[in-house]
This record gives C-alpha cells, sequence and structure tokens, in this order.
C-alpha cells in the first residue's frame, strides 16, 4: 500500500501572486495530504431574453460568457502523530487552504492560483472554502478535516482574447443594444477589434450613430467581408 501512494502523483496548488509569497508569508507551493475522489467542473454563458411581441418565445441573445468552476472536498487527517495529549492539529495543514480566500495585505485581494493534477491545470482564484472537522481528541484539538473548495477560473483579458481565436461569421448577426454601449466597444465584443467599428455603422444606416446608440435598438451585426462606405 505504501509504495502505491508513492506511486500516485499528488494534487497540488501553486500561488502565482509573487508579492503573496514574498511579502504574505504564503507558500509558494503545497500539496494535498489525500488526492481527492472526485471534482465538479461547471461552465455557463449569460443569455439574455428579447421579448418580441406576437412570437411564442422570446429571442436569445448571448451576452457573455461565465467563470468555469471547479469544486472539489479535500481530505485531511494527523491520527498517524497520535491521538493523545501531544497530538497535531489538523489546523496545521489545512491552514495553508484556509489562508486562499484571504485577502492579503500587499494585493488587497485573495491570491491567484493553480491548481493542478496530473492533466488538469486550472487557473484561479479560491471564491469559498468551508472547513469541517470530524474526528477531535479528549482535549477537543481536532485531528480530521474536510475541506470543501470552490475555484473560479481566472484568465486575463489577453489570454482569452487569444484563446477565442475570432473569425468572422458568414452571416449577419443581430445584437441588442445596452446601455452604455458604443459602436466600438460592440466591435471589441463581435470581432475582437474596436476599431472595426465601420461594418456595424454602414450596415445599420441611421440606427447606428456612433455618437448616440439607443437602448433597445437591434443592430445587424454583418460579416467581416460587407462592403463599407468609402471615405473621401
Amino acid at each position: 500500500m505504501d509504495n502505491l501512494e508513492k506511486s500516485l502523483k499528488k494534487a497540488k496548488i501553486i500561488v502565482l501572486d509573487a508579492q503573496a509569497v514574498q511579502k504574505d508569508g504564503l507558500e509558494k507551493e503545497f500539496e494535498v495530504q489525500f488526492n481527492p475522489t472526485e471534482f465538479t467542473r461547471q461552465k455557463g454563458a449569460q443569455i439574455a431574453e428579447i421579448g418580441v411581441y406576437g412570437i411564442d418565445s422570446p429571442i436569445l441573445q448571448f451576452i457573455r460568457g461565465q467563470n468555469e468552476k471547479l469544486t472539489l472536498e479535500l481530505f485531511f487527517d494527523t491520527t498517524d502523530s497520535g491521538m493523545d495529549d501531544s497530538a497535531i492539529s489538523v489546523t496545521t495543514i489545512t491552514n495553508k487552504f484556509y489562508q486562499l480566500v484571504k485577502i492579503q495585505p500587499t494585493t488587497h485581494a485573495p491570491p491567484r492560483i493553480k491548481f493542478i493534477w496530473g492533466k488538469l491545470k486550472f487557473s484561479a482564484i479560491v471564491e469559498s472554502v468551508q472547513e469541517r472537522f470530524t474526528l477531535f481528541n479528549r482535549l477537543g484539538i481536532p485531528l480530521r478535516a474536510t475541506l470543501s473548495l470552490s475555484l473560479r477560473e481566472y484568465k486575463s483579458l489577453e489570454r482569452q482574447l487569444a484563446d477565442l481565436k475570432l473569425q468572422s461569421s458568414d452571416h449577419s448577426k443581430q445584437r441588442v443594444v445596452q446601455r452604455g454601449d458604443t459602436l466600438s466597444k460592440i466591435a471589441a465584443l463581435e470581432y475582437g477589434d474596436p476599431a472595426l467599428w465601420r461594418p456595424i455603422a454602414d450596415a445599420n444606416g441611421d440606427q447606428a450613430n456612433p455618437r448616440n446608440l439607443t437602448p433597445g435598438t437591434v443592430l445587424i451585426i454583418p460579416p467581416l467581408d460587407f462592403p463599407t462606405q468609402s471615405v473621401t
């Protein structure tokens, strides 16, 4: 059994914020005591419903993606060191995991981390930690605990734009103008480049006044090969 445990690749957490490690005292890298028996991944998209009178169901408009979530439970136990008055509290192990959800003095935010287990590499911020103690010695020292971790995916804007590999659609789409929208903002969301607002303006005429977009207006989002008006 000991040889089998040694051959198993342990899951580990790496703290990505150098300041949290150097100035706030967080450990740079630490392994879990026991690998999780299961984990859950969740990914969603935010969808808006556009009501149109006289039709059976609303039109669905994709707004944006949502962060992926990874949830898992980790088990910790210090009974190997004994259960008498000299027992070691399980919090000596769990505290470094619990610290990952706390605001750090130098960054004013919880640290960014990477959870690694085999081929799974998940960059995230710890959204929540629930610590449940299940065994104590006669002095009330906790010896066994289960940590429920919820990790929310973290990606920089540059990484997300690179991962999307946005390409022009071969057909026109429609988009409902939201409060605060500009043609440049819509072009950035649809094409990945705010400078590509001209095709949207040309496709929509007076409805796409660059200086005054009316919320609720339905704009045509043409493919990037849509002919634009020449500017002289």
